[in-house]
């Protein structure tokens, strides 16, 4: 069964600042929340999937990756190393059991099962528990990217309306955007992962509709070409370059944009990597 875009990781240094560029770009971020392992994040809520800014808390209490087992804490602390950016590609799940039989089947790594569970605040200040299932695999080619599904155990919990409402009209992450030298190299996995038997191809590249959004993986010519941005160079494998949103007034949008260095491109707006903590924004 395809799956939905469900979040993408957004590692930082400074949770502040970089929740505040999102803040600044005429978003909503949710109080700051912290993992039981000392990981701290802000959320940008959309339709049915969210923006997860995160960082390293003071004291932080990371477990470090063994044979068979993930950290999900240490990875984005490595990923930090060489800079902030996109670390993790995520998609929704409704069983990490049956994520773990199809991945299996699929010939993906596999990892011991991840749970875990929080509290989480209301927009009324209310406390809320939340808790979710993370299924861990691994693009061989693509070692400095992460991969998970994540079930929501309790999402009348996590998903609120006035953290949706955005005051830039920002409603939909409507696509995500990858860079590799060779986007062929990666259909595969990323069809395996997803759910979906079936990728375009093109000169350009790989697209993969998944059930929420649509999934590219981009030369970095093409990228350049599309998009008017540098393509990112310092990674290897699949580099998580640019995530596409759809505004209800995008005229709304351009006046906080423009706010951040953004500029128009056709009839897309486009915001810098440079602004953004290392991935790019696109809106239409």
């Amino acid at each position: 069964m395809t799956k939905g875009i469900d979040h993408i990781v957004l590692a930082v240094n400074s949770l502040q600042d970089a929740a505040g560029h999102w803040e600044q770009l005429g978003f909503k971020v949710t109080p700051t929340a912290r993992h039981p392992w000392g990981t701290e994040n802000r959320l940008v809520q959309l339709n049915g999937n969210f923006l997860e800014v995160l960082a390293i808390g003071e004291g932080a209490e990371l477990t470090e990756p063994s044979e068979g087992v993930f950290s999900f804490g240490a990875f984005n602390r490595d990923f930090l190393l060489k800079g902030e950016g996109a670390s993790m590609f995520v998609m929704d799940s409704t069983s990490a059991a049956q994520d773990r039989t199809a991945y299996n089947a699929a010939g993906l790594a596999e990892y011991a099962p991840f749970s875990f569970e929080r509290i989480a605040v209301t927009p009324e200040g209310e406390e809320r528990q939340v808790a979710f299932d993370l299924t861990f695999t691994t693009d061989p080619l693509s070692a400095e990217m992460g991969f998970f599904t994540c079930h929501n155990k309790f999402p009348e919990n996590f998903w609120k309306a006035d953290y949706q409402l955005h005051p830039n009209t920002v409603r939909d992450l409507t696509e995500v955007v990858f860079v590799a030298d060779d986007p062929a190299d990666h259909h595969e996995f990323l069809k395996a992962f997803i759910g979906e038997r079936t990728a375009r191809l093109s000169s350009l590249g790989v697209e993969i509709e998944t059930a929420r959004g649509s999934v590219k993986v981009l030369s970095p010519s093409a990228y350049e070409s599309l998009y008017g941005v540098k393509a990112p160079a310092d990674r290897k494998g699949l580099k998580l370059a640019g995530l596409g949103l759809a505004a209800e007034d995008l005229e709304s949008f351009a006046t906080y944009a423009k706010a951040l260095g953004g500029r128009k491109q056709g009839d897309f707006w486009v915001i810098g990597p440079e602004r953004m903590a290392g991935v790019a924004v696109f809106c239409s």
